[in-house]
């Protein structure tokens, strides 16, 4: 599999793809001239898996290490578990030339970078991700943070990685469940930037499980995704336009993890069920046509994820969710709206009653 260059003005790194590469994780670090002082951050069932392999590999390479765990679960991507990395990184006198290692999946990347970002105002950050969902999204592109009781992401910085890399063997061990929410996001990637990607997705009979995908079709979702990703970034790496169209599905599936407590869904879940919402408003709208959108409905349904609003949620209730959006701007929701597979625009004139309309559908 090709490596991939995240171009930026500065900081630009490389997406590192390689199957059992995880074994040399310490020579590829060794390349970025950084510090011997290294902690990883793993969750306990990722690092029963793979922290043997990763901590070996970083001490035959020459790295100091230790270790933090936190409990797998987006209940604890909040700030009194990032107060707990601190104290570790506290304890075992880390320094600004020191390394944060993320292994595991988007919840821990996430917070991982949050906690580089701010311990010492910045210290060294490298992304091994083990889910597919962080695979082919969330460790690439230096979006880090945590939740806020009343929001998804609302705390946070953006903070790029020196280093991505992504051993795609680590996913034998995903379970199903997780599996599926990653093909959410790539699913994503073939709406919005990715046409002859969400056509390869059409023609594989099964997308639910890792066993019914080919190696050839595997590195290519991983590759055109993380590709996808990349040049978003380079375009503009801090949102300021166009990376907000990463973000489709996005806005009504933070709203349905939040009004469900972040224990009905996985992300990628709520992600797909985001995607079907947005793609009712773009018919509404008259940006799409109903037959595209059924395409991807198909495509999502197709890959075992939801389709639907739990019907215990109000519609009002998630328009009002919605008003807390990082995307707002002047007090207008921005959607992520497709025109076409491949193509999407970003609107503020999905007025509540159009989204109502949309989600009462």
């Amino acid at each position: 599999m090709p490596n991939i260059t995240v171009d930026l003005p500065q900081n630009s790194y490389a997406i590192a793809i390689a199957p059992d590469s995880l074994k040399d994780l310490g020579d590829q670090m060794k390349q970025l001239n950084i510090g011997n002082k290294v902690l990883v951050i793993s969750n306990p069932e990722i690092f029963g898996h793979y922290g043997k392999t990763c901590l070996e590999s970083l001490s035959a390479a020459g790295f100091e290490t230790c270790t933090h765990l936190i409990p797998a679960g987006e209940e604890y991507k909040n700030l009194q578990s990032i107060q707990q990395v601190y104290d570790t990184a506290f304890a075992n006198r880390l320094e600004r030339s020191s390394t944060f290692v993320a292994l595991g999946g988007g919840v821990i990347g996430d917070m991982t970078g949050f906690c580089a970002a701010t311990w010492l105002r910045g210290v060294n950050f490298v992304q091994v991700p083990t889910s597919l969902l962080a695979i082919v999204d969330a460790s690439v592109g230096g979006k880090t943070g945590v939740n806020h009781p009343q929001g998804k992401n609302l705390i946070g910085a953006f903070y790029q990685p020196k280093l991505v890399a992504i051993d795609p063997t680590l996913l034998k061990t995903l379970p199903p469940r997780e599996f599926r929410a990653g093909i959410a996001e790539v699913i994503k990637y073939g709406v919005i930037w990715d046409e002859d990607l969400f056509t390869k997705l059409e023609h594989c009979d099964r997308l639910d499980s890792l066993e019914h995908i080919s190696d050839e079709l595997l590195e290519i979702m991983i590759t055109r995704s993380c590709q996808a990703k990349a040049e978003v970034v380079g375009k503009d790496e801090k949102e300021a336009g166009l990376r907000a169209i990463l973000n489709y599905g996005h806005t009504i599936g933070h709203a349905v993890e939040s009004l469900t407590h972040y224990k009905q869904f996985v992300h990628g879940e709520a992600v797909a069920i985001g995607m079907v919402a947005a793609g009712k408003i773009s018919v509404e709208m008259g940006l799409w046509t109903k037959e595209e959108a059924q395409r991807q409905d198909a495509l999502i349904a197709k890959a075992g994820l939801p389709t639907e609003i739990p019907s215990e949620l109000a519609i009002d209730d998630i328009l009002e969710t919605i008003k807390s959006d990082k995307k707002v701007k002047a007090g207008k929701v921005r959607f992520i709206l497709p025109l076409a597979i491949g193509k999407v625009t970003i609107t503020a004139r999905a007025t509540s009653e159009i989204i109502s309309k949309a989600l009462s559908l």
